[in-house]
């Protein structure tokens, strides 16, 4: 049996380049979860193919075929012990909201599945996003006693505040990958990865084709609003480093861990 420790220390992220396109995959066998040694790696992974001159749009991308994301890692989460460990562990999400903001490249996400909590952040935090119909997404913090706060600001930017009250609020529902396309997280939905892959395809080499300083410009433009994230996604990491560590938080996590 893996403990704690090793199953933290699983998945990987690569980046291939081709044609002026980087693909960035992560992965992790528990449903692509993300521990924070996987979300450093994918922070330096945006943060390495942005300043690569090589390539002129990403595609963020995770692997395997059923869910996209399953957000934080519960065996992490569930071995913190103190308010520091937690604030760091959710500044990883943030360090990988905020790397895809500061990206000069355009980004185009690719969920093929579920998103759950994190993974939700994550797809938001891209620039263009396609997704299969069975892409469904939950933002279940507040039924583990946090809250969605480090991923708020990248969703709530998405799809409103409105949109994300239902999210954050209703934290067991799932919500349909119409329901996120029509809210704007998604651009497009499609029956298959085979179909969607062909259109992430073809929108990343029409943009490897584009003005490189004309796209960075837009990308500044539109995420303007959003220069302050630094401070916030770090204010919003600490409410969570504190709230993980009460009784409520602990019970929570290893009830989802039972019934997983």
């Amino acid at each position: 049996m893996t403990d704690i420790k090793d199953k933290t220390q699983l998945g990987s992220v690569e980046t291939t380049v081709q044609d002026g396109i980087g693909t960035i995959t992560f992965y992790h066998p528990a449903h692509n979860s993300l521990p924070g040694k996987l979300l450093a790696k994918l922070r330096d992974a945006i943060d390495a193919a942005g300043q690569n001159d090589k390539i002129k749009v990403i595609i963020l991308k995770s692997a395997g075929e059923r869910t996209f994301c399953a957000g934080a890692s519960f065996d992490e989460l569930i071995s913190i012990n103190d308010f520091d460990t937690g604030k760091q562990f959710f500044l990883g999400f943030a360090n990988v909201i905020n790397a895809c903001r500061k990206c000069p490249k355009l980004i185009i996400g690719r969920v093929q599945g579920k998103a759950v909590g994190g993974g939700v952040g994550v797809a938001s935090a891209t620039d263009y996003c396609f997704a299969t119909k069975f892409a469904a997404v939950k933002l279940s913090e507040l039924a583990v006693g946090i809250g969605p706060f480090v991923v708020g600001p990248a969703v709530e930017r998405k799809i409103g505040t409105s949109a994300m009250t239902q999210l954050a609020f209703n934290a067991t529902e799932w919500r349909s990958a119409e329901w996120a396309r029509d809210k704007g997280l998604y651009a497009d939905i499609f029956e298959n990865a085979e179909e969607m892959d062909a259109a992430v395809t073809e929108l990343a080499q029409k943009l490897a084709k584009s003005n490189p300083e004309a796209m960075r410009l837009m990308k500044h433009a539109f995420w303007k609003a959003a220069d302050h994230w630094d401070q916030l996604l770090d204010e919003r990491a600490a409410m969570s480093g504190k709230l993980v560590l009460s009784d409520f938080t602990r019970n929570a996590i290893e009830k989802f861990k039972s019934k997983a």
